[in-house]
């Protein structure tokens, strides 16, 4: 039935795990040895001596190509150490860009504000005027401000002496009204005593 066969897929696959058949050449071989060993006839002999050579090559043919399987794997394992070894290098290439490019991008972003408080100082600069100019500003307001103080000196002697002047005037005019008033007394006086002689003339 089903499950007898199961049970005889279930143990080839436990003798033979590769799958290759080998155990099963070899069981082939030690029959084909004790059937030669003994074999009655010659040709018997000779027949199982053919079949223990077949089975042999089959062996070998198995085993050699096991060992093409193996240098392949092994070739393959090397190839995928080598891909491995690629990809890790270029791994650790691709984080040196990385860092410098982060590098670069830190000078980058100095450069940037070190340009922008060049040009905030720049405008600031702008507004002001330069040394030479102020000096020379300086220097003409020193100029106004000593002809100022020239002029200024000028009126006060100016007001000085017209201060003596009217000074002087107003003494002028104040003895002329002095001697404008003696002048009037006197006359006063005169008529009076006019007045008094004639009318002493009269008596």
């Amino acid at each position: 039935g089903s499950f007898s066969s199961d049970e005889v897929i279930r143990k080839r696959l436990l003798i033979d795990g590769d799958g290759a058949g080998d155990d099963r050449r070899i069981n082939l071989l030690v029959k084909s040895f004790i059937k030669w060993c003994n074999s009655g006839s010659q040709e018997e002999g000779d027949l199982q001596y053919q079949r223990m050579l077949s089975t042999l090559s089959q062996c070998e043919f198995s085993m050699g190509k096991t060992l093409l399987v193996y240098d392949m794997n092994l070739r393959e394992m090397e190839n995928y150490e080598k891909i491995y070894k690629d990809i890790e290098n270029s791994i650790a290439a691709a984080h040196e860009k990385i860092s410098e490019c982060k590098k670069q991008i830190l000078q980058a972003k100095r450069i940037r504000k070190n340009r922008q408080e060049y040009d905030a100082l720049a405008k600031v600069i702008q507004h002001h005027p330069d040394r030479h100019e102020t000096l020379k500003q300086l220097e003409a307001l020193g100029k106004e401000l000593q002809n100022l103080s020239h002029i200024k000196e000028n009126v006060e002697d100016k007001l000085e002496l017209r201060r003596k002047q009217f000074h002087v005037l107003l003494s002028t005019i104040h003895e002329l009204q002095q001697t404008l008033e003696n002048d009037e007394k006197l006359s006063e006086a005169e008529e009076s005593q006019e007045t008094q002689m004639e009318a002493e003339a009269k008596q």
